[in-house]
């Protein structure tokens, strides 16, 4: 297991892209987390659906376990989940450094977050494209980390909303006006054609899955180009 110390480097980065690991090759899973990772993915994230939340399955702590002592990336996990509070220990064990629960999911989001950084781990809050914004107002100053969804979640390859880039906007108006240091994610049909626009409505952290993991043989010249865009934002 790699230290706490590395994990906090890795979340004072600017911009940052999180491969999504549920458009990768589960025959080869490894293979393809290491490609992405030696072309310079520093995170990886994982979605986890339970088929209820979300109307599919995908898989669950054990894929996190697996892959934790292969990679030394920040591993960031997005439970798509009904009642996740019940999972927050299960994803430690297995070496998550961020947990995302979404606001429609929980009863008691401040109790959510609280025991997720009780763990050792980071919180943070997903957001439906139709969850208004005024469902996480009033955690921000406690939250980091809000994940805005771009694609209504429970299954990958899906075209991005585009009226979602003006709920960004909104997110990072409100986090500076409050001078909080926001890091804001968004996941959901984020491309190489269309990221452009997404960092200058205000995200640092990007999520891609098939067009990262589309191709095995373009896995590392797609981080690599991604990477560049963040780069250059």
């Amino acid at each position: 297991m790699y230290r706490k110390e590395r994990i906090i480097k890795e979340v004072s980065v600017k911009n940052r892209l999180s491969p999504s690991i549920l458009a990768a090759d589960f025959s080869a899973l490894q293979e393809d987390v290491a490609l992405a990772e030696a072309a310079g993915a520093k995170s990886f994230h994982f979605d986890i659906m339970d088929g209820h939340f979300v109307p599919n399955i995908s898989y669950g702590a054990g894929i996190v376990s697996a892959l934790r002592n292969k990679s030394k990336a920040f591993f960031d996990v997005h439970l798509m989940v009904e009642e996740p509070d019940y999972f927050f220990a299960d994803y430690k064990k297995a070496g998550a450094d961020r947990v995302s629960v979404h606001v429609e999911a929980v009863k008691h989001l401040d109790r959510s977050l609280q025991a997720i950084r009780e763990l050792g781990m980071e919180g943070g809050v997903a957001l439906n494209p139709a969850t208004s914004l005024s469902t996480i107002e009033e955690i921000l100053p406690i939250c980091p980390y809000i994940l805005i969804m771009s694609v209504n979640p429970g299954f990958g390859g899906q075209s991005f909303i585009s009226y979602t880039l003006d709920k960004i906007k909104r997110l990072r108006k409100m986090a500076e006006e409050r001078n909080l240091p926001l890091e804001i994610g968004v996941d959901g049909g984020v491309k190489l054609d269309n990221i452009s626009p997404i960092l200058e409505a205000g995200a640092n952290f990007i999520v891609a899955g098939s067009s990262v993991f589309g191709k095995k043989d373009e896995i590392g010249e797609r981080v690599k180009s991604f990477n560049k865009v963040l780069e250059n934002a």
